[in-house]
């Protein structure tokens, strides 16, 4: 096997705990939703599957993601460094680049470069299939001034990726200042002591795509005979998905002062009409003497509604606007403003962070999901961060699109299957009501080795660290498909939940299962059954009359098993926009309508059964895969097509999804049928 690169460094485990220490005011409120958050820095040692080669015999500290997002306040200053950068893949040798200092001149200098538009996935943006299917390392340059003021200021300087996919080291004038493996979450890093003031800065970022068995998620790499004495790297993986690589989302460069906000913890619960949030308010830096906490909670209209002088405690909300989903409410996606400030002795602001939270509760019981004590029913799909040309990176104008279109179809939520999403999407799902599951990057999870154990809790760990105060996040998928019938899946995944349960008490758990009822190990862990089943498709194609029974069944033997909440997280057909075959047939547009009813009549089944919480189809959206003779041009299960034109599954479902939601809240459903008739018969008058 040749030479390969995978930047993995040793690093010391370090575990600090934060916990909320709620009033005795709020104990009984909060027995089941106190929030815990543990934070566990762990980079697993290299082991046979991961490289032979380590270019850095020192040892590095990665760093942990950001959990708040950058703002520009009364005492913080903030910057992107979007925009076209320098680019280049490295050569067949993945030490080439640091032999030949590639991280200490512009990348121009070394050689041949090409226009890289950062955020965006580097795969298609180029027209050469050796960069679209390019394994190993890909190298960025750019550069930047830092403000002159921020030094007069005394303000710390910090490089933040909201998401470089697989892994980044990143260095800032030739100095190595941080890497980060685990694509789609957020790393930072302060770099106050190795910027210029006077002179611009020069950023380098390597990423690395390989995915192995270690890693999350997992892959294969192997060797491909390409001529006398050549060979290839090809990557390999189970996951139906492209394995987009490159910096995929907004990379900012903030300040801060030396005394700072570091984290903000915020939980919610109610009684009657009154709100109540608990919080906690962690900061760093020096301090010379006492620091005061100025806690403040705005309602939309920007009135004050409650404060506080404590950095933690509990605030009462009279009269409170709860956080309700989409189609529940007049109302829905209610957010106040939290305010949170430092004082220093003299009354002084010292540092200041806003946040919009939702007050809203969730709760489960052996058949019943609840916000606010009402039951929940999901209805909705699972998604992709996926469009053309950009790949995976974000895209505000696909996802204000994608935002509409959820709306339009009457859904009340979505699965980010299968990695969680850019923090921008939680931000506008918290505005508009729509629920998430949100679902860690762990997918087809399988060998089930101690090494990827300790990278799925860390994902885990970044991921709720992120998104602990979304009110629109519900629930935690720690998986996708894992192989759950391998007996070692038992004790692993009894261990993933027991981490996600010492960070976060207050959301129900679970796993997308494939995995046959009576083999899966999985399920006895969770608190919410999620299942994916494809009748009608990888099961008896073309056959669609056993369908309503398979589903019922298979969704009752789950309830009966483990009595617990149950959820079809995937269903669908393939289908070629346009193909229209009467009598249905599969891939046509005709058969994916039939295949949807099926599932509607067992699903309207099963919500009379009492213990079914929700359907998500798969996929809001065809998007691209690796190239293979069962998919043409990427999986096309979609109700829409990768450029957002609807199927005819899509008027479908939006006539499903609203009667549902009608239903839910006693009304009749609304008519959005284009004008017909109006059924009466033509009149003839003789002269």
């Amino acid at each position: 096997m040749p030479k390969q690169l995978i930047i993995l460094y040793y690093l010391k485990k370090k575990v600090i705990h934060k916990n909320i220490m709620p009033s005795k005011k709020s104990k009984l409120l909060l027995c089941v939703t106190t929030l815990f958050i543990s934070i566990t820095n762990a980079v697993v040692p290299l082991t046979a599957s991961a490289n032979d080669i380590n270019p850095l015999q020192r040892k590095k500290t990665s760093t942990l993601g950001g959990a708040l997002y950058p703002q520009a306040s009364e005492t913080r200053d903030l910057r992107t460094l979007d925009g076209i950068w320098n680019f280049r893949a490295s050569p067949p040798d993945p030490e080439y680049g640091y032999r030949n200092g590639w991280y200490e001149q512009d990348l121009e200098k070394t050689g041949p470069v090409i226009p890289m538009p950062v955020p965006a996935s580097y795969n298609d943006v180029g027209e050469d299939a050796s960069l679209r299917d390019h394994v190993g390392l890909v190298w960025y340059s750019r550069r930047f001034h830092v403000p002159s003021w921020w030094l007069l200021g005394e303000q710390r300087v910090w490089l933040r990726f909201s998401s470089v996919h697989y892994a980044a080291e990143v260095w800032v004038n030739g100095k190595s200042v941080t890497y980060h493996e685990i694509g789609h979450l957020p790393f930072e890093v302060e770099v106050t002591d190795v910027v210029n003031y006077n002179s611009s800065n020069l950023l380098t970022v390597v990423v690395d795509n390989t995915l192995l068995s270690d890693t999350v998620p997992q892959g294969t790499i192997r060797d491909i005979s390409v001529g006398y004495n050549k060979v290839r790297l090809e990557q390999t993986y189970t996951f139906d998905f492209f394995n987009y690589a490159g910096i995929h989302r907004t990379v900012f460069l903030y300040s801060t002062p030396q005394l700072y906000i570091d984290d903000v913890i915020v939980n919610t619960d109610k009684q009657g009409l009154t709100g109540f949030v608990v919080y906690n308010i962690t900061c760093k830096g020096p301090s010379k003497s006492p620091v005061l906490c100025l806690v403040q909670l705005f309602d939309k209209q920007d009135n004050q509604v409650v404060a506080s002088n404590d950095c933690a405690g509990l605030l009462e909300v009279g009269n409170a606007k709860f956080w309700w989903p989409y189609l529940m409410h007049e109302e829905p996606g209610y957010l106040y403003t939290f305010k949170a400030s430092l004082i220093g002795p003299y009354g002084d602001i010292l540092d200041t962070y806003s946040s919009k939270i939702g007050i809203r509760t969730v709760t489960w019981s052996n058949t019943t999901i609840y916000l606010n004590e009402k039951p929940l029913y999901l209805q909705g799909f699972g998604m992709h961060e996926d469009s053309d040309l950009r790949g995976k990176g974000w895209d505000q104008v696909l996802w204000v699109k994608n935002f509409n279109l959820i709306k339009w179809l009457g859904a009340n939520a979505f699965r980010t299957s299968h990695y969680p999403y850019a923090e921008e999407i939680y931000q506008m799902a918290d505005e508009q009501g729509i629920m998430i599951i949100d679902e860690c990057p762990c997918v087809d999870t399988d060998i089930f080795s101690d090494a990827l154990l300790t990278k799925h809790k860390q994902s885990l760990t970044e991921l709720i660290r992120r998104d602990k105060n979304h009110p629109s996040v519900i629930m935690w998928s720690i998986s996708n498909e894992p192989r759950s019938a391998n007996k070692l899946a038992d004790a692993y995944f009894a261990e993933v939940v027991r981490h996600v349960k010492s960070m976060d008490l207050s959301r129900p758990v679970t796993i997308a299962i494939s995995q046959n009822v009576n083999s899966d190990r999985a399920g006895r862990h969770l608190d919410i059954i999620c299942f994916n089943r494809y009748n009608g498709w990888y099961q008896n194609a073309g056959y669609l009359g056993y369908i309503t029974n398979y589903v019922y069944e298979e969704a009752t033997a789950w309830h009966r098993k483990h009595n617990k909440p149950v959820i079809m997280t995937e269903y669908g057909a393939d289908t070629i926009a346009g193909l229209h075959l009467y009598p249905e047939y599969i891939w046509s547009e005709e058969y994916q309508v039939a295949l949807l009813s099926e599932h509607f009549k067992a699903f309207d089944k099963l919500r009379q059964a009492g213990y079914f919480a929700g359907e998500l189809i798969w996929n809001f959206a065809d998007f691209k895969t690796a190239q293979s003779i069962t998919r043409v041009g990427g999986n096309k299960k979609g109700i829409f097509t990768r450029s957002r034109q609807p199927k005819a599954a899509a008027h479908h479902l939006r006539a499903r999804y609203l009667a549902l939601a009608a239903a839910d809240a006693g009304a009749s459903p609304p008519d959005i049928s284009y004008y017909v008739s109006d059924h009466k018969a033509a009149q003839h008058e003789e002269l």
